[in-house]
């Protein structure tokens, strides 16, 4: 830097005055802390209405999302009995859903190939191109805001926060964390 030049700051955003204003109340809040678990949880919060606002404009339920979600998960076909695993749910409830989704058109039954008391549900064309493009608009969104990264800076990121979820995992004795 030349001796004229001022030393720039970095952007404020809306964290920086929430710490701002907190710091007088909380003598002991270290800013760098509640500055980067505000920021997580102010991003979490944006990504979750992104996500809902793309099951608004997909005609999505949250819960036909989940369910198209966790059988595109098993390679777009799983017995209910997998799906209800997944989606910790009983069998009944998973019925209900599935039938649903085979009305809109999103899932058909079919008998298992290997056991005919059993179907097995597929994801149909149109149940996949409806998952995907929710999913598209998340993943549109999620690369928008780690695109001002540089692929370093996302490693780094990546990095740290997963040091971060091991501690968090640890520490409640919960086991790993499910989204």
């Amino acid at each position: 830097m030349a001796p004229t030049e001022e030393p720039r700051e970095s952007p404020h955003d809306w964290t920086d005055e929430h710490v701002a204003r907190w710091q007088p109340v909380l003598p002991g809040l270290d800013p760098v802390v509640e500055g980067a678990v505000t920021r997580m949880k102010k991003l979490s919060v944006h990504l979750r209405r992104v996500r809902e606002q793309s099951l608004v404009d997909f005609d999505l339920e949250r819960h036909e999302f989940d369910t198209l979600h966790k059988l595109a998960g098993r390679g777009g076909s799983a017995a209910p009995s997998e799906l209800a695993q997944d989606l910790d749910l009983a069998p009944a409830s998973v019925t209900g859903r599935l039938d649903a989704l085979e009305k809109r058109g999103f899932v058909r039954r079919t008998p298992s190939t290997t056991d005919r008391r059993r179907v097995v549900v597929e994801l149909t064309d149109s149940g996949r191109a409806t998952w995907l493009g929710a999913m598209d608009v998340l993943g549109h969104e999620e690369e928008r805001l780690l695109g001002v990264l540089d692929p370093e800076e996302r490693d780094s990121l990546n990095d740290m926060l997963r040091r971060i979820m091991l501690a968090a995992e640890r520490d409640t004795g919960s086991g790993p964390w499910h989204g």
